[in-house]
């Protein structure tokens, strides 16, 4: 249920890149056409050319004071820094000292549109980028500058949100911002690949630098072959100077390369040794605020998502990062805490143990989802309800502060109902069908925040990725399950979602193929009538299942066999689909004979009674599995409930009754499982009785 594109998502660490330097130093190099523009050429003066390598002023005092004053207050208008004069002035500058200039002007520009946009606490508007972005087509970077002025210009206008491609955007706007962009990276590529004497390159700006191409990315512009040249070009600057980062510089240098990672960067050898020198700053540094750690925890789960090679270090890492969060709960903000619950849910799903430390953290933080619950934004209230519930779904007690954090949240999904995106949608019905299923009591506010989310389930129903259908379906199937009313509503969602499945059935993975199937027959053995679309959504999977056998899980391999028995004791007929996707599941249980847990087992000898009740062949492949099954039921006898013991009992008797040979197997497990019906007899709910 994770956002598979980002985890998480929103405004991340926003490093400074207003930091002064003194370097009047000008390189000079030979520069001339870029891509996508081009740029004024300059040819080098010979090497006897007085001056060539002395210090220089960009400007004298006045004139430098006539530029600063049109670099204006950060609180002033947006227009006073798009006005034609103040890039006349920057052009002036770069003609008069042609490759010797610096670029520290232009730096000092770009610098002055990031603190406007600070100073109003949000990245520019589509209508104030449209009347920047003409501005810039004579705002020319070259190669002459300096590191300083390139990681300026690139991290403010970053962080300004002046390479944001908004849509629609006008085509000339998108080619002047796409230049720009390209003469950048192209100017940080020679900088960065210049021998080591010629270059001015320090730690700071190479934390900046990698925050800022993340960002561009994270921000909609594509992973363009030159930004994974400037990536890569980058990348041993971080092994080079990691002795000399901050822990500001460490959590966005990590949350920056995941983030590229996560957008389809290799994990080239250049990539892993800088995240092997980083991974071990986190546990030595104590000082990382709350922002850092928020996503350092992001950066580990992201991480442990794309290989083991670095599990021990990662574990190291999030038991160094455990107190910090503990101890500066009160300085988190509301997306803070809402994407440190989602890592920790996460850590916990990839099988990071609950830890004493881990529980200790937790406890601390759900009480401030409480205390804050009015300032979360939707996409906040989806991640805290998902984690909350997949947190429990993995062993986590329903605590007095988890029942009061999801109580506190369930209004707010009905307020905000209008505002919540698809992935947002399906998550939210996951989360309260888990917890439900997990005991947490169908509250008023729980019904309400269903009621109003099914209604967008219908409306956004082409939004739904293969995921978010099987996650959705599932939900609703649970729902019903534990006691929802199949209302007009959600015969409305399910109508919606099912001609999605038939039309999605190539991009479900094995386990969603067995949620949708499960759920499908959940919802029709608890009243859902057999439509048209439920049909076909049932006749467009089963040729998945024989396919994918192979990389069906038992749980999985549990779940279809019952679905499969279920859809045909209700009406399904048994197509060689169905043949042939049973046939391929029966190897499989014998393949995992040992991996079942007790309620697994209690299923699958159900449905292979209740198939051979409804005509299923009983072929070598289903003999075998029965028989391999059987030893398990009297090994694992003392973890059956009243309802296993009932479907087992049936089962076997069901079995014989259609011809299964009475082995040694089975009577050992009929006589496991009898002194269980006496010993249980008051749990017995009317229908186990009338099996029994």
């Amino acid at each position: 249920m994770d956002r598979s594109s980002a985890g998480i998502s929103g405004k991340y660490a926003r490093s400074n890149n207003d930091y002064n330097r003194s370097d009047d130093h000008a390189a000079s190099s030979r520069h001339g056409r870029y891509r996508h523009a081009t740029v004024r050429q300059w040819n080098n003066p010979p090497r006897t050319t007085p001056g060539r390598n002395e210090f220089y002023h960009s400007s004298g005092v006045c004139s430098s004071q006539h530029l600063q004053c049109r670099l204006v207050n950060p609180a002033q208008d947006f227009n006073a820094l798009i006005k034609q004069e103040i890039m006349a002035d920057l052009v002036s500058r770069s003609d008069r000292f042609g490759h010797r200039y610096d670029g520290r002007n232009h730096g000092r520009y770009a610098s002055s549109i990031k603190k406007y946009t600070s100073a109003v606490k949000r990245a520019l508007n589509r209508d104030e980028q449209s009347q920047l972005i003409p501005l810039l087509q004579n705002f020319t970077v070259t190669r002459s500058w300096n590191w300083l002025s390139l990681t300026t210009t690139l991290h403010s206008f970053t962080s300004a949100g002046v390479f944001t491609p908004h849509k629609p955007m006008d085509g000339r706007f998108k080619r002047t911002q796409a230049a720009l962009l390209s003469t950048l990276l192209d100017a940080i590529i020679f900088k960065c690949n210049q021998k080591p004497e010629a270059r001015d390159i320090d730690a700071r700006g190479v934390a900046n630098l990698l925050w800022a191409m993340a960002k561009l990315v994270d921000n909609g512009q594509e992973l363009t072959p030159e930004l994974k040249q400037a990536v890569t070009a980058l990348l041993p600057h971080v092994s080079a100077q990691n002795d000399q980062f901050i822990p500001q510089n460490i959590a966005n240098m990590l949350w920056a390369m995941v983030k590229l990672l996560d957008n389809g960067l290799k994990r080239t050898p250049e990539f892993k040794e800088a995240v092997a020198v980083l991974l071990p700053h986190v546990t030595q540094k104590a000082n990382f605020k709350p922002q850092g750690i928020t996503n350092l925890l992001w950066a580990m789960v992201k991480l442990e998502n794309n290989g083991q090679e670095w599990a021990s270090e990662i574990k190291r890492a999030v038991a160094a990062l455990m107190p910090l969060v503990n101890a500066q709960t009160a300085n988190f903000k509301p997306q803070e805490i809402s994407s440190l619950l989602w890592a920790m849910a996460k850590l916990v799903e990839n099988g990071q143990e609950q830890t004493p430390r881990l529980k200790e953290t937790l406890a601390a933080l759900l009480p401030c989802v409480t205390a804050q619950k009015a300032n979360f934004k939707p996409q906040g209230i989806a991640n805290l309800l998902w984690a909350m519930a997949k947190l429990v779904d993995n062993g986590q007690e329903q605590t007095p502060e988890l029942k009061g954090g999801v109580a506190a949240l369930l209004p707010y999904v009905k307020v905000q109902k209008d505002q919540f995106n698809a992935q947002d949608i399906a998550n939210l019905l996951w989360s309260m069908a888990k917890l439900v299923n997990n005991g947490q009591k169908r509250a008023p506010g729980l019904k309400e925040a269903v009621a109003a989310l099914l209604p967008h389930v219908n409306t956004q129903k082409d939004q739904f990725n293969a995921r978010g259908i099987a996650n959705l379906v599932w939900a609703l199937a649970k729902l019903v399950e534990n006691g929802q009313e199949l209302t007009p509503m959600l015969n409305n969602a399910l109508a919606a979602l099912l001609p999605n499945v038939k039309a999605q059935t190539a991009n479900f993975k094995s386990q969603e193929i067995a949620n949708l199937l499960w759920a499908m027959a959940k919802l029709v053995d608890n009243g859902q009538k057999r439509r048209p679309e439920l049909n076909e959504a049932v006749a467009a999977l089963l040729p998945f299942v024989n396919a994918q056998k192979a990389n069906f899980k038992p749980q999985g391999i549990a779940n279809l066999l019952w679905a499969i028995a279920k859809l045909v004791d209700n009406g399904q007929k048994q197509t060689r689909d169905i043949r042939e996707a049973v046939a391929g599941l029966l190897l499989r249980v014998n393949a995992q004979k040992d991996q079942f847990t007790p309620q697994q087992i209690a299923n699958l000898l159900w449905a292979m009674a209740k198939l051979v009740n409804n005509g299923q062949e009983q072929t070598p492949e289903l003999n075998e599995a029965v028989a391999v099954l059987l030893p398990h039921v009297n090994a694992q006898k003392d973890q059956l409930n009243p309802q296993q013991i009932a479907n087992l009992l049936w089962a076997m008797a069901k079995l014989v009754s259609d011809g299964q040979e009475r082995t040694p197997g089975l009577n050992d497990a009929v006589a496991a499982l009898l002194p269980l019906v006496n010993a249980q007899k008051d749990q017995f709910i009317p229908q186990h009785i009338a099996n029994l």
